[in-house]
């Protein structure tokens, strides 16, 4: 046995553990591998920058980045209304809240809720709808009996089921021309930045608080 090696993967497993306190990444060797590839990429003088409008200007890589973010987002709303079209679905969340409960089982609203980053109000209003429709079912928690547990029904599994061919096309165009290993750089990236964000929207931070206390938290430039 290499005892040499050995001591210096543990090393670095120790320097992971102390640079990974906010969590940036998961704790395991999925997120062990993904900053060792950081710490790699970052140590690259010789980065290949993109253009992006503005940038002649002064615009930030940030700004072009926030913009791009909304324009796609923008974009796969617009698919998901075709994928809805002539159905019985409201909205593009209906059908996502019923792909997370068949994905994952039943759960609590909350954690429904938190699942899909909505606030409890529009969450509500989007589960009651749900309800009316029949397409979710919903019991009493044996752990804690204030909170009710909600699954899919088998008739929002019929209601899903008849727009997936539509939904899975939305999903296969939002990716547009990206080739796979562009898609797995990609969701490695959102990945990331999403475990940056969530730990930060479930703290549930006043809106007038917000910009300033993740500012002075995670200890941004100014």
């Amino acid at each position: 046995m290499n005892y040499k090696m050995t001591k210096e993967v543990i090393d670095l497993l120790e320097k992971f553990e102390k640079e990974n306190d906010k969590q940036y990444y998961s704790a395991d060797i999925n997120g062990f591998r993904e900053w060792i590839c950081d710490r790699l990429s970052s140590g690259n003088s010789q980065i290949d920058e993109p253009y992006w409008e503005g940038k002649e200007k002064g615009r930030s890589p940030e700004s072009a980045i926030t913009t791009l973010l909304l324009h796609l987002n923008r974009y796969a709303k617009n698919y998901s209304k075709s994928a809805i079209s002539n159905s019985d679905f409201v909205t593009q969340e209906d059908f996502i809240y019923l792909i997370n409960l068949k994905a994952f089982g039943q759960m609590t609203k909350m954690e429904l809720i938190k699942k899909n980053i909505h606030d409890k109000p529009v969450g509500m209003l989007i589960i009651t709808r749900l309800l009316k429709n029949g397409w979710i079912e919903q019991t009493e928690s044996d752990i804690d009996r204030r909170n009710k547990l909600i699954k899919i029904s088998e008739k929002g599994t019929e209601a899903l089921e008849k727009q997936m061919t539509k939904i899975r096309q939305a999903t296969d165009i939002v990716s547009g021309n990206l080739t796979y290993n562009e898609k797995m750089e990609l969701i490695r990236m959102l990945n990331k930045l999403d475990r940056f964000h969530y730990p930060i929207f479930s703290k549930n931070i006043d809106s007038k608080d917000l910009i300033k206390t993740v500012y002075e938290e995670y200890s941004f430039k100014n």
